[in-house]
């Protein structure tokens, strides 16, 4: 894996949690690995590193060292991504799906495809899986020349 540097702006709020206090994203992180670090940088503090955890419709950053949590409150910083984007590989089941069909997986735009991946990953059983499988490969466009 290719390393590169990725700085994100972001926002959030703090928030209390039975198991500690979280930092709440404004927006959710899409296209970025859950569980990984990355370092948050403060205004006015040293920089901090973090755990992300991106959930359906939120991502939250856990902070390793409980005693730099910013101010109750918004707060705005740069999260730094030391891994950058991680390029995710098409499973078998759906490429044979997708040459099956005819369509054309290189039609989804890298945003797509993550989110197409990410959809398919959380599949929590077989059928679930071979139907979000159907759902993708229906929604893309037929392919012009197939092999």
């Amino acid at each position: 894996m290719p390393e590169s540097h990725l700085r994100l702006p972001i926002t959030g709020t703090v928030a209390a949690v039975s198991n500690g206090t979280l930092l709440v994203l404004s927006e959710r992180l899409d296209g970025h690995d859950t569980f990984l670090t990355g370092q948050l940088h403060l205004p006015n503090t040293r920089p901090v590193q973090v755990q992300i955890l991106s959930f359906d419709d939120v991502t939250v950053l856990r902070l390793l060292d409980p005693s730099h949590l910013p101010p109750a409150g918004p707060w705005a910083g740069i999260l730094q991504l030391p891994h950058g984007w991680r390029p995710r590989s098409v499973p078998n089941d759906l490429v044979t799906a997708v040459r099956v069909a005819r369509r054309d997986l290189t039609a989804l735009d890298e945003a797509e495809r993550r989110y197409a991946l990410t959809f398919l990953a959380e599949a929590s059983t077989p059928a679930i899986r071979r139907a979000r499988i159907d759902a993708i490969v229906r929604a893309l466009p037929t392919a012009d020349s197939a092999p």
